[in-house]
């Protein structure tokens, strides 16, 4: 959840069929912003170049080129600054980044581990990550297309693919990754757990009701009534199924249609958890073609029965997020998800 502008493209490993390689498109962020974020691209990166990032000398304050340069090897020859915080670059030789600037205390690092463990599952296409330190993300740019029912079906099918590559734990952050992450400029924490109820109430819904609750923007009785949901989780959860591999922050600002035909995706907040979530996230703000992406999903790995009656369950997590950074409005959303449970 960001209100940056989006671009970042690369491969995200070998095509399986011969539609050509694909792109994605800068783009404006929904409710909320991220002005201190990193740009997000998941490619299998250069570990070299990974480690020079992280340890090498960090200069917070460099312009964009000047980071590109550094964290790239490559003069950078041109700079168009797209934001306070997100930049596009060129290369010497033609090669168009962005570079992005993360402040916020590991930003970069969960983010650049996020993109990495993605793209290792061969599934949906991410930008390439070509550097970074601390403060500052260098990832491919991507070409912006168009919407299509085509390329929405198969991004459900891509998607799909995405959740079944797994991950070790609910809560898992990616390899190496730290446990304290962010979902757009809000933290989030990595950390594993057995079940999925219990995970999520503990580690996804509740940090933030409490805080929604602290800071006056929901009412501790109408709290309640979403502790009173969260009791009985385990029994509306659905059928148990293994943690899937999650874009984490999937909600339609995030999701790029190439120029290629084919869906990108940008600024994960990556771990192990429930596959429902993603594509909860995905209908909150909306997203073109939303039910091409249904079926394409439903064709590789069909949803358990009553999943439409969880959306507002997986949903509480996001809207939570989005009261305590946006107010009030998201609050009686997160309200009325959790009054439409089952009951």
């Amino acid at each position: 959840m960001t209100d940056e502008p989006r671009d970042g493209s690369g491969e995200a490993g070998p095509d399986p069929d011969p539609d050509p390689p694909g792109a994605a498109r800068p783009a404006d962020g929904p409710p909320g912003g991220d002005d201190s974020g990193t740009p997000h691209d998941g490619s299998h990166h250069d570990r070299g170049r990974h480690d020079r990032g992280r340890h090498g000398g960090t200069r917070h304050d460099d312009a964009p080129g000047a980071a590109a340069s550094r964290l790239t090897g490559r003069a950078a020859v041109a700079e168009r600054r797209l934001s306070a915080a997100l930049a596009e670059v060129t290369l010497d030789g033609g090669q168009v980044v962005m570079v992005k600037r993360g402040d916020a205390p590991g930003a970069v690092r969960a983010e650049a581990d996020g993109l990495a463990w993605l793209a290792e599952a061969r599934a949906v296409r991410v930008p390439a990550v070509r550097g970074h330190d601390a403060h500052r993300l260098v990832i491919d740019r991507v070409a912006e297309g168009r919407p299509d029912a085509r390329a929405a079906l198969r991004f459900g099918r891509d998607l799909a693919a995405l959740h079944a590559a797994g991950a070790p734990a609910f809560g898992a952050p990616p390899p190496g990754g730290p446990e304290e992450a962010y979902i757009g400029r809000a933290p989030m924490r990595n950390v594993p757990g057995d079940d999925w109820p219990s995970w999520y109430a503990a580690h996804r819904v509740l940090p933030y009701l409490r805080r929604a609750v602290d800071e006056g923007v929901l009412r501790p009785a109408e709290a309640a009534e979403i502790e009173g949901v969260l009791e009985r989780l385990p029994d509306l959860a659905g059928p148990a199924e293994p943690p899937a591999r999650l874009h984490g922050d999937l909600w339609n600002g995030n999701v790029l249609w190439g120029a290629d035909g084919r869906v990108w995706l940008i600024d994960p907040a990556a771990h192990g958890g429930h596959r429902e979530t993603d594509l909860a996230m995905l209908r909150l703000f909306g997203c073109p073609h939303l039910d091409r992406v249904l079926a394409g999903y439903q064709e590789a790995a069909p949803l358990a029965d009553g999943w439409r009656d969880r959306i507002g369950l997986h949903q509480l997590f996001p809207l939570l997020v989005h009261a305590v950074l946006f107010g009030r409005g998201y609050a009686e959303q997160a309200l009325a998800a959790a009054r439409g449970a089952p009951a």
